[in-house]
């Protein structure tokens, strides 16, 4: 356990970046294995995913840097939840994850689809018509600056040590392009895979056009967060269709398009 902390507090920047890089190539190689979706290749797709991925990337080396801060202050001041009680090494790591998958991930991307202004934030990651492991990561810059705000607000309330925060992160990504891609695992392993972490079917019914399936599925890494919360759907994927019914659908890989879609006149939910 001491090597996996100070495997993951002296993590860098670079580290991170290649391995978001390998994660998103893995993705992209087993769309062609069992895809989800016959697609063909579209350039204007990958370029749209592909600047907002990098905007994403860039906000969380920015915050990373800035919220270092906030791990020595938790650390000094002995705050948080993990200061108060004395478990051991492997509990807390494990509480630390539960933690941040329920508060950063599930809680933030509930908030995200109820709260108006934000859901229209949201609307950029859910108005893309050919979900693939790209999808992933196309988040509008305010959206994913919001969601590295829930994170740190979970770190604070249970005195997360950087080195548990670094490895969700790390693990974030791999289930992200994971349940994004194009990529259909037979459905009797996917359903019992679904008992116990977010499958690419689950994930799938929730970049469904139109409610409500839209508003279901929201964790990241565990299914326990919608079992237990009332949010979880598993039907036919053979249902599904990508998108949005509130916008353009012509103009899903419309870069300027996308980044306005906060302002821009929608179709009511």
């Amino acid at each position: 356990m001491d090597a996996l902390i100070a495997f993951f507090d002296d993590l860098s920047t670079v580290h991170k970046f290649i391995w978001v890089m390998g994660c998103l190539s893995i993705g992209m190689l087993i769309e062609g294995v069992r895809p989800f979706f016959r697609s063909s290749f579209s350039w204007p797709h990958l370029r749209t995913n592909l600047a907002l991925m990098g905007s994403t990337i860039a906000i969380n080396a920015i915050v990373g840097a800035l919220s270092v801060g906030v791990f020595e202050w938790v650390a000094l001041e002995q705050i948080g939840l993990l200061s108060i009680v004395e478990w051991s090494a492997a509990a807390e790591f494990v509480v630390a994850l539960l933690a941040l998958d329920l508060i950063g991930q599930y809680l933030v991307h509930y908030v995200l689809h109820k709260q108006p202004l934000l859901w229209r934030l949201h609307t950029v990651h859910h108005s893309d018509t050919h979900v693939d492991a790209t999808t992933g990561t196309r988040h509008h810059p305010i959206d994913f600056l919001i969601r590295e705000m829930f994170a740190l607000v979970a770190v604070v309330l249970f005195g997360i040590p950087l080195a548990y925060y670094a490895f969700y992160r790390i693990a974030t990504i791999a289930f992200t392009y994971f349940t994004h891609a194009n990529f259909r695992l037979p459905d009797s392993v996917d359903r019992v895979l679904s008992w116990v972490i977010i499958s690419p079917n689950m994930h799938k019914f929730h970049h469904h056009k139109s409610m409500p399936w839209t508003d279901c599925n929201y964790g990241n890494i565990l299914s326990i967060w919608d079992r237990m919360f009332g949010t979880l759907v598993y039907d036919d994927p053979e249902k599904i269709v990508y998108g949005l019914d509130i916008t353009d659908a012509q103009r899903s890989d419309d870069l300027g398009y996308q980044l306005g879609l906060p302002w821009r006149k929608l179709d009511s939910r």
